[in-house]
């Protein structure tokens, strides 16, 4: 059996009985305990080994935290993609190396390692973005083997290694290189190590995502990293966006709580997991007859941001399940999605808000604090009936622990405060956070001397794209105005390490991408101009609204700003390198009084025309019909007539 990785700060493994008992859902696209959505099946898993923190509860000063709300630190602020129920995880953009290469990392309070494919990689999947290339990177180092890691045959460096519930894994080798945040951090690229895989199974192997992004608490853990260097507090928040709406934020540091937050205690001696004490459960605002212990079997309440539901210890979802029955009886309880699972769903809500068909939950913690649960927060659509949602809560099988998935914090802030021990939630809406929050919408832009590169080939590019001198490097998001302004035109340039000749046969197909990837109609995405150069080609694209709508809407708008922003545009390999730089929105074009009101006038104008075509048609036809009527034939024989006399 291989040996677990350790690095810079030990890594270390759990006893033999503890690691075979736990079977606690976490990591992406197993459905062991979840329920599936559509025919994705989409659920996350726990670690199947955890770390174990008591051992090294006093050393180095891991026990207590290292308290900095005397400093004045910053924070990375970054934004979330994907959809919890429909991808199984939400993604953040991380950069790696010099110059940086990014990638789409599940966000993870469950794990405690973050790590990239490697371009050693021999087992590893096809996945959103091209492997890790230590060769490229001017800043990358090894971890050199040492004696507080396990090591490679060679013993030349350090290797970890992760097995997860559903059987999948990942191993690979310690490197060490700068990681960047993004252009919405105020956090500068910091020196951190990660994992460099060498070999993915299962789940891991198959996912669009790159990687994983390590939250949870152990030495490896990219949060402990950066407070173990004193450049941010001890906190973090996760922001995951509502039903149907996916996307969110999150913040890696300390930010002020907003005076309504809930808190919650939390005690990382109790678990190794983000734990909190849940006392209890009240549905429609009736408290369910349960003894307080029953949350704190096992790990106790653990809280993770890569489950996709809620799982209940037997008893207490029993006597949730019963609440929840006696209030839907004017519903019709139908079969889930999949026949393959067991699900609890409705239908009969109609169009009705979700409120005023299913009852709300709250959640009661050690101190008599409450959390809110709005139906959208245990409930997911059924995928096949129109109107029917399904409970996203489920039975945690025999096991004792109660896990709270991110369905459970859908347009919930929830901040780990570390250094306090203890998680806040606050009830909002998550794709507004930092107006909420009453944050300015960017930073200064992503700090590198070569400007953000992602290169789209698996192996190094030839030639490096530089901006043409009277170009700058993309900017941020501009601060949202108050209420919403009407945007007209979005346009940015594109830089591609292909020659015109080569890239002109494909321009339709790229423009086909370029929209799949704004989420935009191909319709919408114009080719403005192009510059042929020596060795590449720079293009000027511009988004244009949908033909119904006279302008883009802020969502849409915003949507495409960040995928910009964030260098989240991926081509396929045959287009080389790219950048991506100097967007700019434009307010809808100034119309006359002509271009406002001609429908008014030409429309009745064609009306008139056309009766009046139609009305000459009509006359002429008839007028022909006339005519024939009363044509003679010059042989005809007419009536002989009497001839009248004549008049004096």
């Amino acid at each position: 059996m291989m040996a677990w990785a350790f690095t810079v700060a030990i890594l270390f493994s759990v006893a033999a009985a503890a690691a075979a008992s736990l079977s606690i859902p976490l990591h992406p696209d197993s459905g062991t305990f979840g329920s599936t959505v559509g025919s994705n099946g989409t659920t996350m898993f726990l670690p199947l080994f955890f770390n174990n923190h008591n051992h090294h509860s006093h050393k180095d000063g891991f026990y207590p935290r290292r308290h900095l709300q005397n400093r004045s630190t910053p924070n990375a602020r970054m934004p979330l993609h994907d959809d919890l129920l429909l991808n199984g995880y939400y993604t953040t953009r991380l950069w790696i190396g010099t110059p940086p290469q990014g990638f789409a990392l599940i966000v993870d309070t469950g794990s405690t390692v973050t790590y990239v494919p490697c371009s050693t990689c021999e087992q590893c999947g096809k996945h959103q973005d091209p492997k890790f290339q230590p060769e490229l990177s001017t800043t990358y180092q090894p971890v050199k083997c040492n004696i507080e890691c396990a090591c490679d045959n060679n013993r030349e460096q350090c290797i970890y290694e992760r097995q997860y519930a559903e059987m999948s894994s990942s191993s690979g080798v310690l490197g060490e290189d700068i990681v960047s945040f993004g252009n919405q951090s105020d956090l500068k690229p910091q020196r951190a190590v990660f994992g460099c895989e060498t070999m993915e199974t299962g789940d891991l192997y198959s996912q669009h995502a790159d990687g994983i992004m390590g939250l949870g608490r152990g030495d490896l853990s990219i949060v402990d990293q950066l407070v173990n260097k004193g450049v941010i507090s001890d906190s973090f928040s996760l922001c995951y966006g509502g039903m149907d709406v996916g996307g969110g934020a999150m913040v890696l540091g300390g930010i002020s709580p907003p005076a309504d937050m809930v808190f919650a205690r939390s005690d990382p001696v109790r678990s190794p997991y983000y734990n909190i004490e849940l006392r209890e459960l009240h549905v429609a605002g009736k408290k369910l007859a349960l003894d307080p212990k029953v949350f704190d079997g096992k790990h106790g309440t653990v809280l993770d941001s890569g489950t996709t539901y809620a799982y209940l210890p037997e008893l207490a979802f029993g006597a949730f399940k019963e609440a929840v029955f006696k209030e839907l009886q004017s519903l019709k309880r139908i079969q889930g999605p999949d026949p393959n699972y067991n699900d609890i769903c409705f239908s009969g809500a109609g169009s009705s808000q979700l409120s005023q068909a299913f009852p709300s939950v709250e959640m009661v913690f050690n101190d008599g604090q409450k959390l809110l649960l709005s139906p959208e927060n245990y409930l997911f659509r059924h995928s096949k009936v129109r109107g029917a949602y399904c409970l996203g809560i489920f039975q945690n099988g025999k096991d004792p622990t109660t896990l709270l998935g991110g369905i459970i914090v859908r347009n919930t802030l929830v901040t780990y405060d570390r250094e306090h021990e203890k998680i806040g939630f606050w009830k909002t809406n998550c794709s507004e956070l930092w107006e909420r929050l009453h944050l300015p919408t960017a930073s200064p832009p992503l700090p590198s001397g070569t400007g953000q590169m992602n290169s789209t080939m698996n192996r190094a590019p030839t030639l490096a794209p530089t901006l043409p001198p009277t170009l700058a490097p993309i900017q941020p998001l501009p601060p949202k105005a108050p209420g919403k302004i009407k945007i007209g035109l979005i346009t940015f340039y594109m830089l591609l390490t292909v020659k015109y000749p080569e890239l002109k046969p494909h321009i339709s197909e790229l423009t086909q991408f370029i929209a799949k990837e704004l989420d935009v109609n191909a319709s919408q995405v114009q080719l403005v101009n192009f510059t042929p150069r020596e060795n590449d080609t720079l293009i000027k694209w511009a988004i244009f609204p949908a033909e119904s709508a006279g302008y883009i809407s802020n969502a849409t708008a915003l949507n495409i700003i960040s995928r910009l922003s964030e260098n989240g545009i991926h081509l396929p390999d045959s287009y080389g390198t790219y950048k991506v730089f100097e967007w700019k929105i434009e307010p809808p074009s100034e119309r006359s009084w002509w271009q406002q009101h001609y429908l008014v006038i030409v429309i009745p104008f064609i009306i008139i025309m056309v009766a009046a075509v139609l009305a000459f048609g009509a006359w002429f036809i008839w007028h022909r019909q006339q005519a024939v009527l009363s044509y003679k034939p010059v042989d005809s024989v007419v009536a002989e007539q009497e001839l009248q006399p004549l008049q004096n």
